[in-house]
C-alpha cells in the first residue's frame, strides 16, 4: 500500500468521488491512502454545479441528486475535504500567473485558482483528470497527475 500523504485534488476529482461513473473507484482508492485531501474552497461551487448538471441532464434523478448534496454537505462539515480559502493573496497569484502566460496557453480562470492555491498551500503535485489543468500545472511549477490514466 502507498504511503499516506497530503494530496491536492481539483473539483472534478472531488465530484468523481461521489458520482457513479468511470474513474470513481480510482479516486476513492487514492483518497483511502491519503492522509488528507485538500482543494480550493471553490470546490464547493464546482462540485455542487457538477451534481446539478448531472441532474439537469437526466443522468441522475431527484432522489440521487438530493442524496449527493446531503452527503457532500456532511463530508464538508466532517472535514473529509480540507478547503483553502480564496484570499486576496490567491487572487493576486492568479493575476500574476495569467500576466506571465504566453498567447498559446489555454488556462481557465478556476483552473488558475486551483493551481495558485495548490502552490500557496505548498503542494508539489496536483491531481486532476482535466487535460487543460494538467497542461497548466507546469506553468505554476506543479506536477500534474491524472489518477485515472
Amino acid at each position: 500500500m502507498a504511503e499516506a500523504r497530503d494530496l491536492y485534488f481539483d473539483s472534478a476529482l472531488i465530484a468523481k468521488f461521489y458520482l457513479n461513473e468511470p474513474g470513481r473507484e480510482a479516486v476513492r482508492e487514492l483518497c483511502g491512502v491519503a492522509q488528507s485531501v485538500s482543494s480550493s474552497a471553490i470546490a464547493i461551487a464546482e462540485v455542487s454545479a457538477a451534481f446539478h448538471r448531472k441532474y439537469r441532464e437526466g443522468a441522475i434523478d431527484a432522489a440521487v441528486w438530493k442524496a449527493l448534496n446531503g452527503q457532500f454537505s456532511h463530508d464538508l462539515k466532517a472535514g473529509l475535504w480540507t478547503l483553502a480559502p480564496v484570499s486576496d493573496v490567491v487572487m493576486d497569484g492568479v493575476r500574476t500567473l495569467f500576466a506571465g502566460l504566453g498567447p498559446a496557453v489555454y488556462l481557465r480562470s478556476l483552473d488558475a485558482l486551483h493551481l495558485v492555491t495548490a502552490k500557496l498551500e505548498k503542494f508539489e503535485q496536483l491531481y486532476t483528470n482535466d487535460r487543460h489543468l494538467l497542461e497548466g500545472c507546469a506553468k505554476a511549477g506543479l506536477h500534474g497527475t491524472n489518477p485515472l490514466a
